[in-house]
Parts: C-alpha cells; sequence; structure tokens
C-alpha cells in the first residue's frame, strides 16, 4: 500500500479534515473529553495523509503566530488536530504526519519554536519525538475572555532557537 504525504491550505484542506477529525472525535462525545468544549483555532496548514485508494488516513494541523513569552513577542509554530482514523493507526502516519509539519515549521523563516497541546496517554509519543513539557502558564482566548488553558499540556520543541520550558505563555488568540 502507498500513501500520499501533501501539505494544504487551512481553508482547502478544512473539509476533509472535518470529516476526519468528526470521525476520530465524534462531536456527539466532545462534551466526555477535558477539552471538548474548547473553542480552537483554525489551521494555517494542514498535513494530510492519504492512502492509495483515496482515504484520508491521517490530519496535522500547523499554526503560525506571534505570542509572548515573558512579555516578549516571539513568532511560533504550532500543530494541532493530529488525528488518524482508528483502522489505519499504528502505521506510523501520525508519526509521518508530525515530521512533515514540523519540517514545514522549520522552513518557514520566523518560527523560533513549535508548540502543541497533548492528552497524558500521548506524551510519551511526542517526548520520543523531542518535544518537552513547558511547565510554565499558557494562557490563550476563549469566546468568554482570555484564560489560563489548562485543558491540555503543553509540549514544545526547539526550532530555530531553544524552546523555553517555564515562564508565562501568551498565545495571543485561540489555542491549536
Amino acid at each position: 500500500m502507498s500513501i500520499e504525504i501533501e501539505i494544504v491550505s487551512g481553508d482547502e484542506g478544512r473539509p476533509r479534515a472535518r470529516e476526519l477529525l468528526d470521525r476520530v472525535w465524534p462531536p456527539a462525545e466532545m462534551d466526555k473529553l477535558s477539552w471538548g468544549q474548547v473553542k480552537w483555532a483554525s489551521a494555517d496548514l494542514r498535513v494530510m495523509i492519504e492512502t492509495d485508494d483515496g482515504t484520508l488516513a491521517c490530519h496535522a494541523g500547523i499554526f503560525f503566530r506571534t505570542v509572548t513569552w515573558n512579555g516578549q513577542k516571539v513568532h511560533i509554530g504550532g500543530i494541532g488536530g493530529v488525528a488518524t482514523r482508528a483502522d489505519h493507526r499504528r502505521r506510523g502516519y501520525a508519526s509521518l504526519a508530525l515530521e512533515a509539519a514540523v519540517h514545514t515549521m522549520r522552513d518557514h523563516d520566523a518560527a523560533q519554536f513549535a508548540l502543541l497541546f497533548c492528552e497524558p496517554h500521548n506524551f510519551e509519543f511526542y517526548r520520543s519525538r523531542g518535544w518537552h513539557p513547558f511547565t510554565g502558564a499558557v494562557y490563550a482566548e476563549q469566546p468568554g475572555g482570555k484564560i489560563r488553558f489548562e485543558a491540555m499540556a503543553p509540549l514544545v520543541l526547539d526550532l530555530k532557537r531553544r524552546a523555553p520550558t517555564l515562564g508565562t505563555l501568551d498565545m495571543c488568540g485561540l489555542p491549536w
């Protein structure tokens, strides 16, 4: 079986990504998740992994934004919405999507480090790929205003500079 890895604009890939994300996290079950009520940012780019029969097997969103870390503006990259269809798991698709997303962020002129949020059962997956816990405070926008974002754990990755692991990070927008 062959696969195709494509990076598309966030808007272009949104309908297909939404189908996959709804399949992985059915809307009727979202209330059961610690992050089920979070309002998320829309991806700037999307990594789409498709099988040779045209099935979208895996997705990862890529984000670029200027945030503040300890009051200093810094441009970062982000990854969110990493999802693989249940019937296509354990084949390395998420690793490939993550690798393609990180490569894309490294090629982006301004992204200094990367940030993602994950659930505890995925810590080892990301940590084994070089991501580190950010143990400081993260703030993000939600419909009711700015909140301390604690729905999922933040992890960071070095890109052009060493990623901070402490301090205060303000997303200056919705989380991803």
